[in-house]
């Protein structure tokens, strides 16, 4: 059948979206993904799960990291851009089968970081991996690792999961890819920066490496600067990861 999209855009790569009818978006926050996924499978029930209440009432605040208390299964668990959420992944995997129908999928999306160039464009030096190699020191610092999703793949395999797919995907900084799509990719991943640098950033570098608030809103307008420049062919690699709990209908 063919998938639904949101604005051409796949809202997932698993299989078992198609036919789910109980889903769980982990680290909803704008509740954005939970919202359009919804709108594309009006016969599923979807639970956008964050910290803090962004969303109206049908959304619940929850810690993912405690015991899950939800008394029905899901046939389709999402998550999506919540690195440094974790303290240990292998636990949320395991939460996660526990409470998937046999036969259900649990889908991970997430960065890897530092970001990638092929062509020597991007100098060691830059502030861009200044400010990178900072947040995954004081990720990993704090116990809570930002580049979670690459290793993800044998604690699938070892709590029980089956038919695990991963595919990684090129996430381009600005427009500077030839490829129309990347480019178009590219755009958004700017403009996402551009909004959110300080937010990703401030927590970790006042808080954990001791860094002063004008010092982080100092590397912050360098990475963007250094961002918006389509002569730096950098991005970010996109780990797509799902796997399947085993029983239930053949995929």
């Amino acid at each position: 059948m063919p998938a639904p999209t949101k604005h051409g855009v796949q809202l997932g790569t698993s299989p078992g979206r198609h036919t789910a009818k109980r889903v769980l978006d982990m680290g909803t926050g704008t509740g954005i993904w939970a919202i359009d996924f919804a709108d594309a499978y009006p016969g599923a029930e979807v639970i956008g799960v964050d910290l803090s209440a962004i969303q109206p009432e049908l959304f619940e605040i929850d810690d993912l990291e405690l015991d899950w208390e939800w008394n029905q299964p899901f046939d389709y668990i999402f998550n999506r851009s919540v690195a440094g959420s974790w303290s240990n992944f292998r636990s949320i995997i395991q939460k996660a089968y526990d409470n998937l129908e046999p036969g259900g999928y649990f889908e991970i999306q997430d960065l890897e970081l530092p970001s990638y160039c092929d062509d020597g464009t991007v100098p060691p030096t830059a502030a861009l991996y200044r400010w990178q190699n900072a947040l995954v020191d004081a990720s990993n610092e704090i116990g809570r690792p930002l580049n979670y999703a690459p290793s993800s793949l044998g604690d699938l395999r070892d709590v029980g999961f089956v038919e695990i797919r991963h595919r990684v995907f090129q996430w381009p900084f600005n427009s500077w890819p030839e490829d129309p799509k990347l480019k178009e990719i590219g755009r958004w991943n700017c403009a996402n920066l551009d909004m959110g640098l300080e937010g990703f950033s401030l927590a970790l570098m006042t808080r954990v490496k001791g860094w002063t608030r004008d010092a982080v809103e100092e590397l912050c307008e360098e990475v963007k600067r250094e961002v918006v420049d389509t002569r730096l062919h950098a991005y970010w690699k996109q780990h797509v990861i799902y796997a399947r709990k085993p029983g239930g209908a053949p995929s």
